[in-house]
């Protein structure tokens, strides 16, 4: 009887990590699948010449990326093969963060995301709806998920406070004449939704919810964060004239470089860094992120940003 009993949980046992088994490969298929139709709806998005088409591609991308997400444990599944995104995790493994940009007819740009939580066979996720026309004083302003501060995000990094947060790192693309970056702030509340924005930024006699800057097109800024220092490093802007210093889309780096110090889970301006003391890392997400053509025979690729 004993022999009986061990034979048929040995069967049972061996059904159950068969079907397991099963259903992860069924489910590691369909995730390839639809990462496939991602690459491709991707290169129309960012390279088609047509407006119209973009957004088209795009819509259709949500939609997939949703089906995709959906798949149970698709939390541990990566889709850094598709190049027309980012997608950051967060060092705790809380959360990823999905990111992506549609080039206007004007050459203005409309950002894209979602925050997918790390929740195990279930998807809990928070689409980001870009509001960022509607913000006029970003610097000062705290939001939801609903009223996002658009931007594409390179850089992720978790800030050990009395409240916990995230900081974030983004290329925001403008219009034709100038370019923004954005340093941003990401919690999460009570009932575990996200915040963005937080008073941490001190800048002389004035505190902010996050950090924009605004530069000419034309050029190239570093923005990047030297985990070694608790130190986000950037290019310090100047306009080119004292006669343009209400005109933010003509700045540019003037080859010295400020900062913002962690102390006290708080963000301190430093200005003037001495960058022979700061790390020069080989690490491609401090230079400016130009999300190049990525390469299609059948498509011709757009002007691409800075």
């Amino acid at each position: 009887m004993k022999r009986i009993f061990i034979a048929i949980t040995f069967l049972f046992i061996s059904g159950y990590l068969f079907a397991q088994h099963s259903d992860e490969g069924a489910n590691l298929r369909q995730l390839n699948s639809y990462k496939d139709s991602l690459i491709t709806l991707g290169k129309r998005f960012i390279n088609n010449p047509d407006e119209l088409e973009r957004k088209n591609a795009n819509y259709t991308f949500i939609r997939t990326l949703v089906s995709a997400l959906k798949i149970p444990h698709s939390f541990n599944y990566s889709f850094d093969s598709v190049k027309s995104i980012s997608v950051l995790n967060s060092p705790d493994n809380r959360f990823r963060i999905f990111s992506w940009h549609i080039m206007n007819r004007d050459g203005s740009y409309r950002f894209y995301g979602t925050i997918q939580m790390n929740t195990g066979d279930r998807l809990l996720m928070y689409p980001l709806e870009d509001y960022s026309p509607f913000i006029k004083q970003p610097a000062d302003t705290i939001t939801d998920n609903h009223k996002w501060y658009g931007a594409q995000y390179y850089k992720i990094a978790r800030i050990n406070a009395s409240r916990p947060y995230y900081v974030l790192l983004g290329w925001k693309g403008n219009n034709i004449k100038s370019t923004k970056r954005v340093i941003e702030t990401l919690s999460f509340g009570r009932d575990d939704k996200p915040i963005f924005g937080m008073p941490v930024f001190n800048d002389k006699n004035q505190t902010h919810n996050r950090i924009v800057f605004e530069y000419t097109r034309q050029a190239s800024m570093l923005l990047r964060y030297v985990p070694e220092q608790q130190l986000i490093v950037f290019d310090h802007l100047a306009p080119p004239d004292k006669k343009l210093k209400d005109k933010q889309d003509t700045y540019g780096p003037d080859l010295s470089y400020d900062g913002y110090q962690l102390k006290n889970g708080k963000w301190i301006l430093v200005d003037d860094l001495d960058m022979r003391n700061v790390p020069n890392e080989s690490d491609e997400q401090y230079v400016d992120p130009k999300i190049q053509a990525i390469k299609d025979k059948n498509s011709v690729p757009l002007k691409q940003k800075n």
